[in-house]
């Protein structure tokens, strides 16, 4: 049993001192809504300076001749700068995950040098005092480009004939993997019915209220750095730039405060921003980008283009025997830094059909390379694909043998008592029950009268879907997800907590807040661990200066990890409080608590006050 179910027996969530589990107004929503939040593009620093960015117009293009005379004359700007130029200052970054075996991808600068890759690619740089003076300057920069055959169907790009991206590599693959049993094609040889298809996912991507933003501050006379951003995971952030700039980390300070959205979109690097921290290292003032929705589009990470290839057997029973899958998705010309582009593949083959019992599996993935838009993990990666692609074998299986949907899946899901088990894909389930969820869904939405009302409204014309889907969703990652591959991004989480002279409860944590109400629950948390009052409590996210080392918000992870640390570092600081409150009051611990925001005497309102 580990420590934090030990200690979580000692609280009683359902007591009227807790806050877990009860709606509660978010501390910060009167700020937020009357419109006092502070999100990167609203901070305004001395001197501080605008940068616009020249994108290419091409897919693929080399680079022939930059002409900044015009651009860097006109009103306001203060420097044109081009790749080379960043170059100068700023290491590549390469953006592969080591036990992803076999992956590869070219380092990558934070504009373009010598070829531009994809359509809205930064190639050149232009700082003005003004946001519009560097956006009018940008359209005077003269770029001859020389415009080369683009790689732009996935399915094609590995085609020998089909353009290399990267003349390093002998290809356009990026990564390839294989998960086998050995028993799929007798498997399949054997099976009543075998199913197929092919199913095709758009690309797409996450639109934030908040486009990307960074305002970089480089302070020449401390050697330090101080970046606003509008991201996920600060500390990752403050490592990578610390690294690519060659500044020590602890000079490097991120401050994430108000993030408006996230969804995933803002955990990875982006060249434009890293650009922005690079030009204010150069000119030492502050430089800052806030992206614009055109330009969103066009850089900002896009997700889920995928085509599947499916193929199912069942027995005379409906039972499945085996499942093989045969997934392709193109990434852009690169694959991202540092998370890589290659986990949500990675992930569609861990989970298609995670939920269902069938002891053999095939999967195979393979990412390319490909002149678009650069593609990395979105919200939920890998998950919605993997199970569309299982749910839809399922429903036209079921379909074929005239079997009810939902009975399929009852004689398919794994039995409730089954677990701990091991998926084909090696994934381990410790402690799941789809049989139980189901039957409280089925009954739940009046499953029978539902099909009975979709049978008369065809009679009618009218078609009606029904729709089941089951799935499991990987959370609260741990080292074995990124820091295993050698990216310098935490599983851990960290909670500083303290009792200040007021009275009040400061709580320090590594997650952020964009918007889903992190602050709320870590003080939900600590509120219910101390015994005190929700208002008296204080909690601090999304500065690097201010907070422990942690891991920030993604992957479902910042309740799970983040909140056991403020659980258990409120527990930690109770035990203090009570073991000074009984020094005052001359008796013993265990014969206190707290109650109210006072250390009483258990059983009595008798005591004193934590101010």
């Amino acid at each position: 049993m580990s420590e934090f179910d030990e200690t979580a027996k000692t609280l009683a969530f359902d007591s009227p001192n807790s806050y877990v589990g009860r709606s509660v107004t978010r501390p910060n929503a009167r700020r937020l809504t009357q419109g006092r939040g502070q999100y990167v593009d609203d901070i305004v620093l001395p001197r501080m300076l605008h940068v616009a960015y020249v994108r290419s117009p091409h897919a693929h293009a080399k680079i022939v001749k930059i002409g900044t005379k015009k651009s860097a004359a006109m009103p306001g700007v203060v420097r044109v700068v081009t790749g080379a130029e960043i170059a100068m200052v700023c290491k590549p970054y390469v953006g592969v995950l080591t036990h992803l075996a076999g992956m590869r991808s070219p380092p990558q600068y934070p504009l373009a040098m010598e070829v531009a890759r994809w359509q809205g690619e930064p190639v050149v740089a232009v700082v003005a005092h003004s946001r519009a003076e560097a956006e009018d300057a940008a359209e005077a920069v003269e770029v001859a480009y020389e415009e080369l055959p683009a790689a732009l169907d996935a399915e094609r790009a590995l085609d020998p004939t089909e353009p290399k991206i990267h003349k390093e590599f002998d290809s356009n693959l990026c990564f390839t993997r294989t998960v086998d049993t050995g028993g799929v094609d007798a498997a399949m040889k054997s099976a009543h019915l075998v199913v197929e298809d092919t199913i095709r996912f758009g690309r797409h991507t996450g639109v934030t209220m908040e486009p990307r933003a960074i305002l970089a501050d480089y302070n020449p006379a401390e050697e330090s750095m101080t970046v606003y951003h509008c991201g996920q995971s600060p500390h990752m952030m403050q490592g990578i730039i610390a690294s690519r700039l060659s500044l020590d980390e602890h000079r490097v300070r991120i401050v994430a405060r108000d993030v408006g959205g996230s969804f995933g979109i803002k955990i990875h690097t982006y060249g434009d921003e890293i650009a922005a921290c690079a030009l204010s290292l150069m000119l030492g003032r502050p430089v800052k980008f806030a992206a614009d929705r055109y330009e969103s589009f066009v850089s900002d990470i896009h997700a889920r283009d995928h085509r599947v290839k499916a193929k199912l057997a069942v027995d005379r029973d409906g039972n499945m025997t085996a499942l093989e899958i045969d997934d392709l998705t193109g990434v852009g010309p690169y694959s991202m830094f540092p998370r890589s582009s290659g986990v949500e593949c990675n992930q569609i083959l861990n989970l298609t059909g995670g939920p269902y019992k069938h002891k053999e599996y095939r999967a195979k993935g393979t990412v390319v390379f490909q002149n678009k838009n650069m593609m990395c993990q979105y919200r939920a990666v890998g998950h919605p694909i993997a199970v569309a692609v299982a749910e839809h074998m399922v429903d036209q299986a079921a379909a074929k043998l005239g079997i009810d949907p939902a009975e399929m899946r009852k004689r398919n899901l794994i039995a409730d008592d089954a677990y701990p088990c091991k998926s084909p894909s090696g994934m381990r389930f410790e402690a799941l029950s789809h049989h139980q969820c189901l039957d409280k869904l089925l009954a739940l939405m009046k499953y029978g009268e539902l099909r009975k009302e979709q049978t008369e409204l065809r009679k009618k014309g009218v078609y009606r879907g029904i729709g089941l889907s089951s799935f499991i969703e990987v959370t609260n990652p741990s080292p074995m997800f990124y820091g295993v591959g050698g990216a310098r991004i935490a599983a851990q989480d960290g909670c500083t907590i303290k009792l200040d002279a007021s009275g009040a409860i400061v709580a320090a944590t590594g997650v952020t807040e964009q918007g889903q109400g992190t602050e709320t629950i870590m003080a939900q948390i600590a509120a219910t661990a101390l015994g005190v009052e929700m208002s008296c409590v204080k909690v601090l996210t999304g500065d690097t200066d201010k907070v422990p080392y942690g891991g920030g918000t993604w992957a479902s992870r910042a309740a799970g990890i983040g909140g056991e640390a403020v659980l258990l570092a409120g527990l930690a600081l109770k035990a203090n409080i009570l073991q000074a409150g009984a020094v005052i009051l001359k008796t013993n611990a265990s014969d206190l608590d707290i109650v109210d925001g006072k250390v009483v005497r258990k059983g009595t309102e008798q005591g004193i006050t934590l101010a």
